[in-house]
């Protein structure tokens, strides 16, 4: 999901947390932190693709990802940032939030998952990048379901309008994703 596709979105995102409205939890914090070092990891992914594939369609689903998690890291780190709360840093070897803590998320690449990616091209790359980013997504979903199921948590409008919207976005990625990958030929 864009923000710049869903402007009400971002400015209710936007809103001080103190409005009066049911306040934010540490878990809602966890969440926002976590899902940022987690759409990182997919940003990296996503930049593998145009050197790796000629698909137009797949080149065009990853921009798709590109654009709308690079937009949703922004606003979640505004909304952390809004509410005093600390934006992970995912610099290699930082102590909050750094790679290592991001590799314990559901549905996140290892360094060696990572590294097979990188060094594969064609048709090779493209059923192995549909096959981690469906896993990858797949993990954010089991995050949201998290984040709902930790009493207080998600009562926030605005962290429950983003982490429903994040399980919208990422259940309609993964149909697409596994339309495409099955459509490529075998192995």
């Amino acid at each position: 999901m864009s923000m710049l596709t869903f402007p009400l979105l971002a400015a209710a995102l936007a809103v001080p947390a103190d409005t009066g409205r049911p306040g934010y939890s540490p878990a809602d914090v966890h969440f926002m932190q976590g899902m940022i070092g987690h759409h990182a990891q997919a940003l990296e992914m996503t930049a593998l693709v145009p050197a790796r594939t000629a698909r137009q369609d797949l080149r065009l689903l990853a921009e798709r990802i590109r654009v709308s998690q690079e937009s949703e890291i922004k606003t979640m780190e505004q909304w952390l940032l809004a509410r005093g709360e600390p934006v992970p840093c995912l610099e290699p070897g930082h102590q909050h939030g750094g790679m290592e803590h991001m590799l314990m998320m559901p549905g996140m690449a290892s360094p060696e998952q990572m590294a097979a990616l990188e060094a594969s091209t064609g048709p090779a790359f493209e059923r192995l990048f549909l096959e981690s980013m469906i896993r990858h997504h797949r993990g954010a979903l089991t995050m949201v379901a998290d984040l709902f199921a930790t009493p207080g948590a998600g009562q926030e409008p605005q962290v429950f309008s983003f982490a429903s919207d994040v399980d919208a976005d990422q259940r309609a990625e993964i149909a697409r994703m596994e339309a495409l990958l099955g459509a490529l030929p075998g192995p």
